[in-house]
């Protein structure tokens, strides 16, 4: 096939690449050509600005069109506009974001609402709060710009080459080693894919051509947070890595919650915990947490510490402040 994926220099984009290539498919990629890429020269290499101009796709065909970076439904009408029905088949990568908090846990497809259309925020800038409902309006656009489409909502992705450094941090914090906080309590739900996993499906979507609107998520049932952050420093910790479960509600008094990626809050978030029913019938196959922990861990730098996440300082306050009192320790 001839595939063009649209971003696909890092994380996501750089893995539905290397699936592509791997299955012996011609591949494009477009973007703004500003991130340092590792892609091998056979990938032709498209520049455009997604929001603005795409004419370098006028003219061309592809067999499939993977679609990673629509933020906006702006972002989809200038791909519909120049590349329009020539993209293929189209897998329109989305985010379980997109859809409005579940009260209960543990729901397929069926029973989840996307966010609604708010045209009042298409022009938003990209925040915690806009994310979600401008992913909605995005993969309701491409529906509308391409007709039938495979519509992805993945959870956390993980895995090497992650921009966000969320997982990173974890592998980092582990190689320090010492006495390490995992905020509490232990039971808070947590689901991930890691990027290649994502991307074989991605790619046996395009393949078979049906359309489906479908979350990826795994493991189901859901595992833990605290379970994720053991496994991390157990399979890549300094020998003196310890974990240790802090109070979190400690954790969010301090306003330190955003400093521990990936973690809902101590009382979780039902959106964790999704029922993947739909996409291990279409062929989700997760690989262990350990191969993604390998993955991320002989690609992060040994050095580094982003300012994002928790520093020395306010980790030592919160381990000095006790441990969660209802906490599995």
């Amino acid at each position: 096939m001839r595939v063009l994926v649209v971003g696909g220099t890092s994380f996501v984009g750089r893995a539905m690449a290397y699936e592509a290539l791997s299955r012996g498919h011609e591949v494009s990629v477009i973007n703004r050509g500003q991130t340092a890429t590792d892609l091998p020269p056979t990938v032709e290499r498209l520049r455009g600005d997604r929001s603005l101009d795409f004419t370098s796709l006028r003219g061309r065909r592809f067999d499939a069109t993977i679609d990673c970076t629509a933020y906006r439904p702006r972002d989809v009408d200038v791909l519909a506009r120049d590349l329009g029905e020539r993209a293929g088949f189209v897998v329109h990568v989305s985010t379980i974001s997109a859809y409005r908090e579940p009260a209960l846990p543990h729901l397929g497809e069926g029973d989840l609402e996307l966010h609604p259309d708010d045209p009042a925020l298409a022009e938003a800038p990209v925040t915690s709060a806009t994310y979600g409902p401008l992913k909605a309006m995005a993969e309701r656009r491409a529906v509308a710009a391409f007709g039938g489409v495979a519509v992805v909502r993945p959870t956390y992705i993980l895995g090497s080459h992650d921009a966000t450094t969320r997982f990173p941090y974890w592998i980092a914090r582990a190689r320090r080693g010492g006495v390490i906080a995992i905020p509490g309590p232990t039971d808070v739900p947590l689901q991930y894919i890691d990027a290649r996993d994502l991307a074989i499906f991605s790619l046996d979507l395009a393949r078979d051509g049906r359309p489906v609107s479908v979350h990826v998520a795994a493991p189901d049932p859901a595992t833990t947070y605290a379970a994720v952050a053991r496994e991390v420093i157990a399979r890549c910790g300094a020998p003196d890595a310890t974990p240790h479960v802090v109070d979190g509600g400690r954790v969010d008094a301090a306003g330190l919650t955003a400093r521990f990626p990936l973690w809902a809050g101590r009382r979780g978030a039902a959106i964790l915990t999704l029922d993947t029913t739909a996409a291990r019938a279409r062929g989700l196959r997760p690989r262990p947490l350990a191969e993604t922990i390998d993955d991320t861990a002989a690609w992060w730098p040994f050095d580094g510490w982003s300012h994002a996440w928790l520093s020395a300082e306010d980790e030592t306050r919160l381990l000095a402040a006790g441990g969660d009192p209802t906490a599995d320790q």
